[in-house]
């Protein structure tokens, strides 16, 4: 039998809150009543009302300034009633946020009707916001959006939304934002979780091999548009996107057929695209480099990741975060951050993002397992490379190599933990890996 619906009555006047009370608990309400707003406020917390009744005209806080001071925290709906109401007033209550206004007398049966649809309405409200923590818990997006900013609030928010349905979503933010995280995020949370999630770098698209690689061969290679049949099929580095790929890929997302290399069979596949860009695609359409057929059929939603550098102190909270994390992982006491510190964390600019941070964090707990470190040391990079390369390509590159080859060491070659600590999905890992020349046994002699 489900819990009876509780009611906290405001009113100064003993007799109505006495009759009121009376009035609800013969309809199986559980009830509380207080004679002032101010008191209200103080048992809220602890009563956990469903509904709270208040008379407007009160000594002391009115039942409008107890509107007004329940709205700036969550709270149960709010029914007014009052001797003196008007129309102007019952306006501008809820207008406020009130739930409803009632002008006495008022008849029993409308009060109670009134009541229980507001009841019911915050016990729903209530369910939908416990599903929505379990379901950002169960999917791991608070551990890729983790912070309070209110941009990334409603990031989470947006996300829970967007993954119940089957429309393509752009993500769109700078490097090491967590671009590919949220769209693993977005999988795990809708009704493709059970079948693949497929990750394509458009960037290592080779032309004369597109066709192989996103529909496969007659009898051997399946390609990524099969193996994400029924499920996600994760476009990333979608700008890096050659013309003639561009082409090829739209007609496959316009209907879903393909033509698998080597056979005049069309195969109808069923998949959800979710693409992923660093640069500002409308420029690129301008400039004739990116189709506007092809960014339509990609952004029917998008999702903008911040930078890391506007989101004020969650630098600070998301820092400690990854440092608890490796504390863990390579087993050392926690580390007390210093004013100095915070102060350095604050400062930097973070051009590669949270994926920045959470190598600055790795590298301050390895520091301090040699007995040392400090977070303005573990941001000086200037050691990682020996010379300042001709080209912004060749900088790049090398810094990867770098990174990876240390983070292959540091977690003795398992590849899963090793693309986690980097921020990338395994396959962009293993792209790397081949594109860099790296060799995974000369890392760990």
């Amino acid at each position: 039998m489900p819990d009876p619906f509780r009611a906290l009555i405001v009113d100064d006047d003993a007799e109505m809150r006495q009759s009121l009370a009376v009035l609800l608990e013969r309809s199986d309400w559980a009830v509380e009543s207080v004679g002032s707003a101010e008191a209200a406020l103080s048992r809220l917390q602890a009563t956990a009302p469903d509904v709270v009744l208040s008379d407007v005209r009160m000594p002391g806080m009115s039942g409008l300034e107890l509107l007004e001071a329940m709205s700036k925290r969550p709270s149960p709906p709010l029914v007014l009633i009052s001797a003196h109401g008007d129309i102007p007033m019952a306006v501008d209550a809820i207008q406020n946020g009130a739930y409803s206004f009632l002008e006495k007398p008022f008849e029993p049966r409308r009060l109670l009707t009134v009541l229980k649809h507001a009841a019911e309405q915050h016990r729903l409200s209530d369910m939908t916001k416990r599903m929505r923590e379990q379901l950002v818990s169960l999917s791991g997006l608070d551990r890729v959006l983790l912070g309070g900013d209110v941009r990334v609030t409603k990031l989470k928010e947006e996300a829970i939304d967007l993954a119940l349905s089957d429309a393509p979503v752009l993500i769109t933010g700078e490097t090491g934002t967590g671009k590919e995280l949220v769209a693993r995020a977005l999988h795990r949370l809708g009704p493709r979780r059970d079948k693949e999630f497929v990750a394509l770098n458009c960037a290592s698209l080779a032309p004369d091999r597109v066709e192989e690689q996103m529909f496969g061969t007659a009898h051997t290679l399946l390609g990524s548009f099969r193996k994400a049949h029924g499920g996600t099929l994760f476009l990333d580095e979608v700008a890096a996107c050659p013309l003639e790929v561009q082409i090829k890929l739209l007609r496959a997302l316009e209907t879903g057929v393909i033509q698998p290399v080597g056979t005049d069979e069309e195969i109808q596949t069923d998949v959800r695209i979710v693409a992923a860009t660093n640069e500002d695609l409308a420029p690129l359409v301008e400039a004739g480099k990116f189709r506007a057929d092809f960014l339509f059929r990609l952004n029917t939603f998008e999702m903008r990741l911040p930078r890391l550098i506007e989101r004020g102190d969650d630098i600070v909270l998301l820092y400690e975060h990854f440092v608890e994390q490796f504390c863990e992982t390579y087993e050392i006491s926690p580390i007390e951050m210093t004013a100095e510190d915070a102060a350095a964390l604050l400062a930097h600019s973070w051009p590669g993002n949270v994926r920045e941070l959470r190598h600055v964090a790795e590298r301050r707990v390895l520091a301090a397992r040699r007995g040392g470190g400090s977070v303005a040391e573990a941001l000086r990079t200037d050691d990682l490379i020996d010379d300042v390369p001709a080209t912004l390509r060749e900088a790049v590159a090398r810094f990867e190599k770098t990174l990876i080859s240390q983070a292959i060491s540091n977690h003795g070659g398992r590849m899963d933990a090793v693309a986690e600590a980097l921020g990338i999905g395994r396959r962009t890992l293993n792209e790397k890996i081949v594109k860099l020349g790296l060799e995974k046994s000369k890392l760990l002699d």
